[in-house]
């Protein structure tokens, strides 16, 4: 007895190709430049090394991306960001008190309620010596009252020292020590004795801290005279010159170098 079977054939699904119009073309770029520009504002920024202030951690030329967000003040709409306080050792990244038009990079050596005082380019801080083995020492060649005894010494008249700072530091000691007020930050570079930092202008208000640098993205040799050359003609030939020496003047093994 012959059995019959049936096949039933199925249409197979139809494919639908659709061409992304100009307008939504647009709109996704737009989307990307601005998300690019949300992290590069609010989460990220980049930053030179203009100086020698913090070397041997920080070299002139150095590209740094810096961490916006840490150390940013905590915000209810955004609990699952990860923040914290500024804490000693922290490098940072600040509006300089007067000149708000101006970034600058430290270490924290002291925060609120901490007293220090400096002997002989060594810090005290709250009664201890700090080893401190990253920061450049003073010698006797170059020794300066003012800055390695800091703030045994009054403050010497054009010595680079504000004059707002000038009148304020005497407010601040108790003792042979600097004490750090509530909500302000003792700030000094690694290079000791090549560095203006909070020993001349005072204290980092909390506020003024944008973020703390997490690593060198690219490092490429550079004079520290660098920073004055501003007209166009000048900018123009250091790029030039960027691009000449890019490959044999880059410093590639800073690359990805972890600041701490």
């Amino acid at each position: 007895m012959a059995t019959t079977v049936e096949e039933q054939q199925q249409t197979p699904p139809t494919s639908v190709h659709t061409e992304e119009t100009t307008l939504e073309f647009i709109a996704s770029i737009c989307g990307v430049l601005v998300f690019g520009l949300f992290v590069l504002t609010f989460v990220f920024q980049n930053f030179v090394i203009p100086s020698g202030s913090m070397l041997k951690t920080l070299l002139i030329g150095d590209h740094v991306l810096v961490d916006r967000v840490t150390l940013a003040p905590r915000a209810a709409y955004a609990p699952f960001v990860h923040y914290r306080n500024v804490q000693r050792g922290d490098i940072v990244v600040f509006w300089k008190p007067g000149e708000p038009d101006l970034f600058l990079v430290k270490r924290v050596v002291g925060i609120p309620g901490d007293h220090l005082h400096l002997r002989n380019g060594v810090v005290y801080l709250n009664g201890k010596a700090q080893k401190e083995p990253q920061t450049q020492k003073t010698n006797d060649q170059i020794y300066s009252p003012y800055r390695d005894d800091f703030p045994a010494i009054a403050p010497p008249d054009g010595y680079g020292i504000t004059a707002s700072w000038s009148a304020e530091l005497p407010t601040h000691i108790q003792g042979e020590d600097l004490v750090v007020p509530a909500d302000d930050y003792f700030c000094m570079g690694d290079n000791r004795p090549n560095s203006l930092d909070s020993r001349y202008w005072g204290f980092v208000p909390r506020a003024n801290i944008l973020g703390r640098p997490l690593f060198v993205y690219w490092s490429f040799m550079t004079d520290e005279s660098q920073g004055d050359k501003t007209g166009a003609g000048d900018q123009v030939a250091w790029l030039e010159h960027i691009v000449l020496h890019f490959f044999d003047q880059t410093r590639w093994s800073r690359t990805f170098h972890r600041v701490q």
